[in-house]
């Protein structure tokens, strides 16, 4: 590390502490060339989580968005915040577990993960987020649907 005041880049760290929850490390340092003491802050920094949209882009993995059209297919259902906590909680880290090496997942990747988690915790919201993510237009895709989980239910 260059020393602030010299320039020289022959120090020996004095002292280290662990910081913010294990996220960052502060340190002592000691300048051999000038005695000059100065502190210094490591954290890492990690390359952001992107989802690759349909039409090609990528945004950043926004954990609300998910949690937002989850809360929206469970509206009036029987089923609590804490349950919803951890199936967004299953989701985020299945996607990130997914694509660990690229950090990039496709929405469609992401909607059938969503839509397998919902299928194992509520039947009806999974035909409401199947009937957005899906983009149902007619009845008979509606019926179609419900049919399929009747049959995989029945399995």
């Amino acid at each position: 590390m260059r020393c602030p005041y010299c320039g020289s880049l022959d120090d020996k760290v004095i002292e280290s502490r662990t910081m913010a929850n294990g996220e960052t490390i502060r340190r002592r340092r000691e300048c051999n060339a000038c005695s000059y003491r100065f502190t210094s802050y490591e954290r890492i920094v990690e390359k952001p989580f992107k989802v690759i949209k349909r039409d090609g882009t990528r945004q950043p993995f926004d954990r609300e968005k998910l949690s937002k059209g989850i809360e929206r297919a469970l509206e009036k259902r029987s089923v609590g915040t804490a349950a919803i906590e951890n199936l967004v909680n299953e989701i985020e880290d299945a996607a990130i577990m997914s694509s660990i090496t690229t950090r990039e997942i496709s929405t469609e990747n992401l909607g059938e993960l969503v839509l397998k988690q919902l299928y194992k915790l509520d039947k009806v919201a999974y035909i409401r987020f199947a009937s957005a993510y899906k983009h149902f237009e007619t009845l008979e895709e509606f019926l179609t649907e419900i049919k399929n989980t009747e049959k995989n239910n029945n399995e």
